[in-house]
């Protein structure tokens, strides 16, 4: 899998809210629909051009593995945030950059619509913005791979992880088996589009630690005119003896996202090698 991630530094005394990951994702929305919609009915339904729209595969596509994620720090006080865009969305940076930069400096954030001029972006660790112009894009995506194993890890669960199990939320505790499984099913979608629905091994380790919590949180949902829960699980795990194949998964979900919304932000892990 081939992703490219950009950072997003914003310089400014004003405070955003505490989840910042809805108001990035439906402002980029916004923009990136001014800069690619080539219909002059600027209509999604029926539209000639939705097989090649950006705009279309990011946000109109139901039930299906989105090649981009955001990537946030609740409650930060910062506006700053980061973005990956996954595989052939690479191909179409340019566009996501000038929408990025529209919101910034254009349409603004919050409902005081905040415009931001002390920016600075980065492509995968570089700098690309310079006197209010970004430099040249010439960056190869990076490829994911893991060049290690530790089998001794401990887990964060960074942003609240929202995971079904029959039919419903997981609330009080989740189990390393549900936390693979999501992101299986993620790389197989991604890999091959088809479903996967369980772990096509069995998963090998000890669980030692088990430090987690609910987390309750909202979001304002401009398009259905109402507030949307995002609660979920966040704290941390750790376990010994894990296996090389759950390793390597839990590496890509550093990368991708765990469970639902992880488009906002939500779902977001670190795994930490225990020596």
């Amino acid at each position: 899998m081939n992703y490219h991630h950009i950072e997003v530094k914003i310089n400014t005394t004003h405070k955003p809210s505490y989840f910042i990951g809805s108001m990035i994702r439906g402002a980029m929305g916004y923009a990136l629909k001014k800069v690619t919609c080539i219909n002059p009915s600027y209509n999604c339904e029926g539209c000639f051009a939705q097989n090649s729209c950006l705009y279309h595969q990011f946000y109109e596509l139901k039930n299906s593995f989105h090649k981009y994620r955001f990537d946030i720090e609740l409650g930060s006080g910062k506006f700053d945030f980061g973005l990956y865009l996954f595989d052939d969305a690479c191909d179409r940076l340019p566009y996501v950059l000038s929408a990025l930069e529209m919101v910034l400096k254009s349409n603004g954030l919050t409902k005081h619509n905040y415009i931001f001029n002390d920016i600075e972006f980065f492509l995968n660790g570089n700098a690309i913005y310079e006197n209010g112009a970004f430099k040249s894009l010439d960056i190869l995506p990076k490829v994911f791979k893991v060049d290690s194993f530790c089998p001794n890890i401990k887990l964060k669960l960074l942003t609240p992880l929202r995971i079904k199990k029959s039919n419903k939320f997981l609330r009080d505790d989740v189990e390393l088996e549900d936390i693979l499984r999501s992101i299986y099913q993620k790389e197989q979608e991604f890999n091959s589009g088809k479903k996967a629905f369980k772990l096509d091994y069995i998963p090998s380790y000890a669980t030692v630690i088990k430090a987690l919590s609910y987390k309750s949180l909202t979001r304002n949902s401009n398009r259905q005119k109402q507030r949307m829960k995002m609660d979920g699980i966040v704290g941390e795990l750790a376990f010994m003896g894990l296996d090389e194949r759950s390793y390597e998964l839990l590496k890509l979900g550093e990368v991708i996202g765990v469970g639902k919304q992880t488009v906002m932000g939500l779902g977001k892990i670190e795994v930490v090698d225990l020596n």
